[in-house]
């Protein structure tokens, strides 16, 4: 496919559109589109908030004069909707408003979609480009495809180290050290945005016990994940910020109990695939993306079965000299940052890394 210059510009700004709804939209994608005339942009448009209008509908809406659409181009990140849900196909508004030339970022390979949009606008005979800024365009819903494509949330891993490698101190009934913080405060406030971003966050019962985690957004504005904790017999205590019922909570255990308001129990099996019967629950209720935030024994079941998609890990300015290890990982490095006196390495699996924009060289993380 030939592709224009001026049509991967008009591309990038739909991604920066839509990256704009990215606390918002789950489980819908992050869509932007913007509307072409002469090689001016005349229109455009993201999609805001979940059940509200789409970035198209806005898009066209934007416009006051209708008969400039005729003669326009239309340029969207992700295929238009071609199905009824909570607003009208998008596919059947640009098809009325007779505007003849669509590309697209990418298709959407969701189950309601899989190429149904593009071929009504080729019905309709509307001339239809598709794959500008493919990479990128799947890339940036990353967490939508992986959700309709493998069946399951994006996997985000995320813990904090030492310089020496090591994530916690030993701790014990016997050795009642306190939560020891690796990092700085820049770090402490980028981890609560990253929370804002994602729709749910997972701990295991060691970390839930010890540290006592609030898990929830203090240090930026933005929407509360659900909280997830393992607890398999029920040994933790009532009275940990988990359970204050301050924002929703899902405790996985192998107990019957009964669900409160923002407290709810679910029963699986704990001597058949733990992580898969929780990944299959959070399929279910239509959970796109998970932050695993410890302790070492989670972050490792996780790794152990190569079964994540993307690794955060802040190294601190600090030395332990002994303690609990950090994973061990070897994976695909994406970019490194300073934030502050500490740095962020950012990982990929390497199935996960083959669709990034910003691979790096292959690296491991020896901790």
């Amino acid at each position: 496919m030939n592709v224009k210059k001026s049509d991967e510009k008009f591309m990038y700004r739909c991604l920066e559109l839509a990256k704009l709804g990215i606390r918002n939209v789950a489980p819908n994608p992050m869509v932007g589109s913007v509307i072409v005339n002469s090689g001016k942009i005349i229109g455009e448009g993201y999609h805001h908030k979940f059940g509200e209008a789409h970035a198209e509908a806005i898009a066209i809406n934007s416009i006051k004069d209708e008969s400039l659409l005729r003669r326009a181009t239309l340029f969207v990140n992700l295929e238009p909707c071609s199905h009824h849900g909570k607003t009208p196909p998008c596919t059947d508004l640009i098809i009325k408003k007779k505007i003849k030339e669509v590309v697209i970022g990418c298709r959407d390979s969701s189950s309601k979609m899989k190429g149904m949009g593009i071929e009504k606008f080729k019905k309709a005979g509307c001339n239809v480009r598709v794959g500008i800024l493919n990479i990128e365009s799947r890339e940036l819903n990353r967490r939508f495809f992986t959700f309709h494509e493998k069946k399951r949330p994006f996997i985000i891993l995320k813990w904090a180290q030492t310089l020496d490698g090591f994530m916690d101190m030993i701790r014990s009934k016997d050795n009642p050290v306190e939560p020891t913080w690796i990092t700085n405060d820049l770090a402490k406030a980028l981890a609560h945005k990253w929370r804002t971003e994602e729709q749910s966050i997972l701990v295991g019962t060691n970390t839930a016990e010890k540290d006592n985690p609030k898990l929830n957004v203090r240090e930026w504005s933005g929407n509360q994940p659900l909280r997830i904790v393992l607890d398999r017999t029920l040994r933790l205590p009532g009275n940990l910020y988990l359970f204050d019922k301050s924002i929703p909570t899902l405790v996985f255990t192998e107990k019957h109990v009964d669900s409160t308001n923002n407290l709810e129990y679910k029963k699986i099996n704990f001597n058949d695939n733990i992580l898969k019967q929780v990944l299959d629950e959070l399929y279910r209720r239509q959970i796109q993306s998970v932050i695993v935030e410890g302790g070492a024994q989670l972050l490792n079941s996780f790794i152990n079965i190569n079964l994540w998609d993307e690794v955060r890990v802040f190294v601190g300015n600090k030395y332990f000299s002994k303690g609990i290890k950090s994973p061990n990982l070897k994976a695909k490095f994406i970019y490194e940052e300073m934030i502050g006196d500490n740095k962020l390495f950012v990982y990929r699996n390497n199935l996960a890394a083959e669709h990034s924009p910003a691979c790096g060289s292959t690296q491991g993380l020896n901790c």
